[in-house]
């Protein structure tokens, strides 16, 4: 049984990234939304490179944040 759980754990974690990329690709494109809204309500009208570009920097910062553990910030020991 030990090569079929390890192919189970490999198609989990086939199916987990998947869904992750799926994820990432959705907040990025709710993200190029807010930008080009908040751009308008600001009352600019960028070009598409800089709204694409300033939603890019803003997506990876929130996946990078969220991967990061908050518990150093908290002064928490494990």
């Amino acid at each position: 049984m030990g090569i079929l759980d390890s192919f189970g754990a490999l198609v989990s974690s086939i199916i987990a990234s998947i869904v992750l990329l799926v994820f990432a690709i959705v907040s990025f494109f709710i993200t190029v939304f807010m930008v080009q809204v908040g751009a308008g309500l600001a009352g600019y009208s960028p070009s598409g490179d800089y709204i694409v570009l300033s939603a890019a920097i803003l997506a990876t910062g929130a996946i990078v944040a969220g991967a990061t553990p908050m518990s150093s910030l908290a002064g928490v020991e494990e």
